[in-house]
């Protein structure tokens, strides 16, 4: 979230929003409001957070290995609208319905300032795609790097490049030209806890459209020789 502000700072964005797919609970949806608030004061860039969920649990799966029938069961993971709304803050709003319909009707008629931050806990490999279409639609708003957890890319037995998470990050590169999705890599350099699992959950989308259009206005670098040859 950190991140997201000061990549939003080094743009002239003032205001971002931070998504989390898949809510269940409501703990990552609370924490990811708190984070918010702390980054807000401590950088001056606004945050709405949103978070989407069916309220029902796990959807219907597509009938085949891609969502893990073996690991995930259709109904999982309810959540409590009536106990999570008490602890939600102005500044977070929870989209309850399936993803395939919500994305469109935010991007189109709720979205008013870029993307900075999305955490996905979808588990399926259905919804996660559908999810990503946050970075392709016609519509689109995001900053032009966007840091982005995935839950399940590390798990054991659900993170395969032929199922799940994995494989609706590999099909949206594929089918998506102005903006790929990979692994934030160096995020561990310089870190007080490098060996934390989450690293390895951490991955960038890379508005390359948006980017290529980019002409530094600045001076030539140069890099002195060293008095010490």
């Amino acid at each position: 979230m950190l991140s997201a502000a000061g990549l939003a700072y080094l743009e002239g964005v003032s205001e971002i929003i931070a998504i989390e797919f898949g809510v269940a609970g409501g703990q990552g949806l609370v924490t990811l409001q708190e984070e918010a608030e702390a980054v807000e004061r401590e950088t001056g860039v606004r945050i709405k957070v949103f978070g989407f969920d069916s309220g029902d649990g796990l959807p219907e799966f597509t009938g085949d290995h891609r969502d893990h029938p073996d690991y995930w069961k259709p109904g999982d993971f309810p959540l409590d609208e009536k106990s999570l709304s008490g602890k939600l803050s102005p500044r977070t709003r929870l989209l309850l319905g399936e993803v395939k319909k919500t994305v469109p009707e935010f991007i189109e008629h709720i979205q008013d300032v870029p993307i900075g931050f999305v955490s996905f806990d979808l588990d399926l490999y259905s919804s996660t795609t559908h999810a990503l279409k946050v970075f392709s639609h016609p519509k689109k708003s995001m900053l032009k790097k966007v840091p982005l957890y995935f839950d399940d890319v590390r798990e054991t037995l659900v993170s395969h490049q032929f199922a799940g998470e994995l494989l609706a990050i590999k099909e949206f590169n594929e089918w998506n030209a102005s903006v790929k999705i990979d692994i934030w890599r160096g995020l561990k350099v310089g870190r007080p806890f490098p060996e934390s699992p989450y690293f390895d959950c951490m991955y960038l989308a890379h508005d390359l459209e948006a980017i290529g259009r980019i002409n530094l206005e600045r001076d030539i670098r140069h890099l002195p020789l060293s008095r010490n040859l």
